[in-house]
């Protein structure tokens, strides 16, 4: 895949996301929303940036396993019960993403909810990938 991250000056700096991604490939990957989940369905992690980099790893193997990579994530929905906290860890959970996906951020929105499927659960993503020939 090839990915342009289009940030128009515009528009407000980005931190953490890119404001848009052109992606040129042959095969989308849909991902599934990921919480802190082990493999045997339990959540794991009782704070934040515990729960988002259980959730991170866990969306990137799945895409690992679709033949993908960090790189080709094209866009990522993060799902927050607290979305206070969230910023507040902001700059932790920025750590996180960059230790385990890199640099090249994705076209990102973080959207507060009341609580996820398993109440334990502080944080989910999804997203969608491109992936080249």
């Amino acid at each position: 895949m090839t990915a342009e991250r289009v940030n128009p000056p515009e528009l407000s700096p980005p931190t953490g996301f890119s404001h848009a991604v052109v992606a040129d490939g042959s095969r989308l990957v849909f991902l599934a929303g990921q919480t802190a989940l082990d493999a045997d369905g339990k959540v794991v992690g009782a704070t934040l940036p515990e729960q988002f980099e259980r959730a991170l790893t866990n969306l990137l193997t799945a895409l690992t396993a679709a033949g993908g990579t960090a790189a080709d994530l094209a866009r990522v929905t993060v799902y927050a019960t607290d979305v206070a906290d969230y910023r507040a860890r902001a700059p932790e959970l920025g750590r996180i993403w960059r230790r385990l996906a890199g640099r090249d951020y994705p076209a990102m929105a973080v959207v507060g909810i009341v609580r996820l499927w398993d109440e334990q659960a502080l944080v989910e993503m999804d997203g969608f990938a491109v992936l080249g020939p």
